[in-house]
């Protein structure tokens, strides 16, 4: 091939001199032969599998499925690991660790001889630290997802990872469920491998990388024990080659029109809020023009995919269902152009696609609900925004005005949150203050608080809940998320005191605190920042650089796009 020399790989494998010497020999002690090293691309096969994070445990099968599908194009595969982000197993959060691993991802694909790069993952902050810091290189790169696990099963019906264990947690807590029933549900919820099977931040990221066109078709439901799903790989891997002979970089994927798609695909699933401080982290990273308030582009998207949290089936009935191929069909009339890796437009991922169970699909003239959007929310409480996840709130709470009732940080919420004797009412606003991006640090999914135990006596099953925490896209109830500036940057939210009016309107896009300014400036000279939780090592680099919810939680040295181009040159 005449272009065999402009590839980046050349650079490291294509001298005839020393350094070539060195970075062919070095290779070869793997027994790759001579052949190998002829000028054809090199893919990188970037892999998050670990044993620590259940979710992606089945990357090592996938990553033989991508390398057949890379050797079977004429390209020369080789896997390398990142860091690996168990959201179930990672203390404190592993939000606190996703820019790390987009760092990890930037600078290997940049110090690597490679010309084009497939990202494995899988696990909630995976997908996003892996785009991330893939796009801040900028080579020709795709997304495959580890994939859902199978339907949980106990007595007799489906249960949803998260999803029911919130619901189970309360009905213990409110004395409706035996801790021996709870405990006896853990094995039959967790039945193969792959992510959480409902649509969680990691169906909701594996769905909008679909959505985006930074994956294949089917990546966002094929479950991970699926056959098809190895299958996919292995195209991923024939794919990824042509991407780059074409030079089909990210920046062309990922354009404004890419984003807004993934806003209004992510109202149509009923995907998580996580999903709004991931894309605004990515958008920083190419430097599209895309902002928190666009996500209300999504407003009055309506709810077509009836899956947990927001309702009934689970990731496996979507798939079977059509999947994401189906959904995209639907929603045609509002999808923007787009690019995809494929190299033509989102449209054609809908071409032929059908519905087999209407019930788990909804046709979008009769949806589950008419406007599911997440909410964009500002006002005295959250001069730089907050969010909020209708789909899976409370109706009638959704315009609430009610008495602060405030924990000063997560250790207080413990505290206090099963004390009997607490003085909050169904009207109640509970207020968590020192979760966000500094506070925590990491800003945990610790927003949808517990209900209190002296309401859960009295059948309330939801309260509205304000925190600069996020919360699992997993998880339920009228809770406002990421209000910034947080508390521990002196945002609004340090400020509250028990018995404070807080106003919630969803209709009108209003979060406010209903104390006169006087008295906040009073309390406000008044408040000092706590001190710091970390004071070494990354998490200490973290909270002295991290950026606030509104702009995606990235690090501010990283947020921007590169101007460099993908270093050219060997060592």
């Amino acid at each position: 091939m005449n272009d065999k020399k402009q590839r980046r790989s050349a650079a490291w494998y294509g001298k005839r001199d020393t350094d070539g010497f060195i970075h062919r020999s070095w290779m070869k002690n793997q027994g790759f032969p001579d052949h190998a090293f002829d000028g054809r691309p090199v893919i990188g096969v970037c892999n998050t599998w670990s044993e620590l994070t259940p979710c992606n445990s089945g990357l090592r099968d996938l990553a033989e499925c991508v390398k057949r599908g890379v050797w079977e194009a004429g390209g020369f595969p080789v896997e390398f690991p990142v860091t690996s982000l168990g959201e179930t197993q990672m203390r404190p959060t592993a939000m606190l660790f996703r820019n790390l691993l987009a760092m990890d991802v930037e600078e290997s694909v940049r110090a690597y001889g490679i010309d084009a790069v497939v990202l494995l993952g899988g696990c909630d902050k995976t997908t996003p630290g892996q785009l991330m810091g893939a796009a801040s290189v900028d080579l020709p790169a795709l997304v495959v997802s580890a994939g859902p696990m199978l339907n949980g099963k106990w007595r007799g019906k489906d249960i949803g990872s998260g999803t029911d264990v919130w619901k189970f947690s309360e009905a213990v807590r409110a004395g409706e469920m035996s801790p021996a029933e709870f405990f006896a549900a853990e094995s039959a919820m967790s039945r193969s491998r792959g992510v959480c099977m409902t649509m969680g931040t990691a169906s909701t990221m594996a769905s909008l990388s679909e959505a985006m066109g930074l994956a294949m078709p089917d990546n966002g439901a094929l479950p991970a024990v699926d056959a098809r799903r190895a299958a996919m790989a292995h195209r991923a891997g024939n794919r990824i080659v042509k991407m780059a002979e074409e030079g089909l970089v990210m920046s062309r994927v990922l354009t404004r029109e890419s984003f807004e798609n993934a806003v209004i695909v992510n109202a149509a699933i009923g995907g998580s809020t996580n999903a709004v401080v991931h894309l605004l982290a990515l958008a920083g990273r190419v430097g599209v023009n895309f902002a928190l308030d666009d996500f209300n582009l999504g407003a009055d998207v309506p709810l077509l995919v009836n899956c947990m949290p927001s309702g009934e089936y689970l990731m496996e009935d979507f798939c079977y269902a059509g999947g994401m191929s189906a959904v995209l069909a639907e929603l045609g009339h509002l999808l923007r152009p787009a690019k995809t890796i494929l190299g033509g437009d989102i449209s054609d991922y809908a071409d032929g696609a059908e519905c087999h169970n209407r019930d788990v699909i909804r046709p979008f003239d009769a949806p589950l609900k008419p406007a599911a959007g997440i909410r964009v929310l500002r006002g005295s409480l959250a001069p730089r925004g907050a969010v909020i996840k209708p789909s899976a709130a409370t109706d009638s709470l959704l315009e609430h005005q009610g008495p602060a009732f405030v924990f000063e940080n997560i250790e207080d919420l413990h505290a206090k949150i099963d004390n009997p004797d607490l003085p909050v009412t169904k009207d109640t606003v509970l207020v968590l203050k020192g979760c966000g991006p500094k506070g925590y640090p990491g800003m945990p999914e610790v927003g949808n608080m517990p209900i209190p135990r002296r309401l859960l006596a009295d059948g309330v099953r939801d309260v509205v809940r304000v925190s600069d925490a996020r919360m699992s896209g997993t998880a339920f109830g009228t809770v406002v998320l990421h209000v910034a500036p947080e508390a521990h940057d002196g945002g609004a939210l340090a400020l509250v005191e028990t018995g404070d009016e807080v106003r919630l309107s969803v209709k009108e896009g209003a979060l406010d605190l209903l104390v006169d300014d006087a008295e906040l400036a009073r309390r406000r000279e008044r408040w000092s920042p706590p001190a710091p939780r970390h004071e070494r090592g990354y998490a200490s680099l973290y909270i002295d650089r991290v950026l606030q919810a509104d702009k995606g939680a990235d690090l501010d040295f990283l947020a921007g796009k590169d101007t460099r181009t993908p270093e050219r040159e060997s060592h």
